[in-house]
C-alpha cells in the first residue's frame, strides 16, 4: 500500500514537471517568435527562431552532461510547443505584443522551472555542486542566448536587467539543498520561487548589474532607452 501511494506521488510529481516543463517551452519560443517576427522574417525564420529560443538551453545541457539524444530532441510534445507558439505569433502576433507584460511574468515562470529542473538533472548525473548549478543556469538562459546570437544581437542576458543572476541563484538553491540531504521537493520549490521572485523584482524596480562603460563613454539617452525596451530572454 505505501509502495503504491510512493508510487503515485512520484509519478505525480514527473507529469508535473513535464507540465511545467512544456509550459516553460510554449512561453520561451513565444520570445522567441515575437522576436523574429519584429525582425520581419518568413514563417520558416520565426519558426527556427520560437524552437531555438525554447529548447536551446535545455540542448546545450543535455549534450554537456551526455543525456544523449537531448529531450528536446527526442520527445515530440518540445516540438510541437515550440512550432505552435511560432505559428501562433507569425499569424496574431498583435495579441502577443499588447500581452507583452504577462509574457513576461511567464518568462520569469519558465525560467524559474528550467533551471532547477536543470540543476537536478546535472546532479542525477554526477556533476558537482558548482558545475551543477552553472548548467542550471545555462538551461535557463541559453534559449535567448541562441535567439539573439541568430539575430546578431548582444545577448540580452550580457547587458539587460537581473536574469542570468537570477537563475544562478535559484539553481544554487538546488545544488546546497542537495549538499545538505533536503528533501528535493522542498528545495526545487524554495529555488523556482527564489529565482522567479528575483525576475519579477528586476522587472518592476528596473535592477540591473553594473554597466561597462568604454573611457570617455559616459552613455546616452539611446542607450537607457534600448535597456528599457529590452524584453528579456
Amino acid at each position: 500500500m505505501f509502495a503504491s501511494a510512493a508510487f503515485d506521488v512520484d509519478a505525480a510529481m514527473k507529469a508535473l514537471v513535464l507540465v511545467l516543463d512544456l509550459v516553460g517551452t510554449f512561453v520561451f519560443a513565444l520570445s522567441g517568435a515575437a522576436a523574429g517576427v519584429e525582425r520581419r522574417l518568413d514563417l520558416f525564420g520565426v519558426l527556427v527562431l520560437s524552437f531555438a529560443a525554447a529548447n536551446s538551453g535545455g540542448i546545450f545541457r543535455d549534450l554537456l552532461i551526455g543525456a544523449i539524444p537531448p529531450a528536446a530532441i527526442s520527445d515530440w510534445r518540445y516540438l510541437v510547443a515550440s512550432l505552435f507558439a511560432g505559428v501562433f505569433t507569425f499569424f496574431w502576433y498583435p495579441a502577443i505584443n499588447r500581452l507583452r507584460s504577462a509574457v513576461l511574468i511567464f518568462d520569469g515562470a519558465g525560467l524559474a522551472v528550467f533551471c532547477v529542473s536543470g540543476s537536478q538533472k546535472a546532479i542525477v548525473f554526477g556533476l558537482d555542486p558548482v558545475m551543477a548549478a552553472l548548467l542550471g543556469m545555462l538551461t535557463g538562459i541559453g534559449g535567448g542566448m541562441a535567439r539573439d546570437v541568430l539575430l546578431s544581437d548582444v545577448p540580452v542576458v550580457l547587458r539587460s536587467d537581473i536574469y542570468a543572476i537570477a537563475a544562478l541563484a535559484g539553481a544554487a538553491v538546488v545544488v546546497i539543498g542537495d549538499a545538505l540531504r533536503f528533501p528535493s521537493v522542498a528545495t526545487t520549490c524554495t529555488g523556482a520561487a527564489l529565482c522567479f521572485g528575483l525576475r519579477l523584482a528586476a522587472i518592476r524596480h528596473g535592477w540591473h548589474l553594473p554597466i561597462a562603460r568604454a573611457p570617455g563613454h559616459s552613455g546616452t539617452k539611446m542607450d537607457a532607452a534600448k535597456n528599457r525596451k529590452d524584453p528579456g530572454p
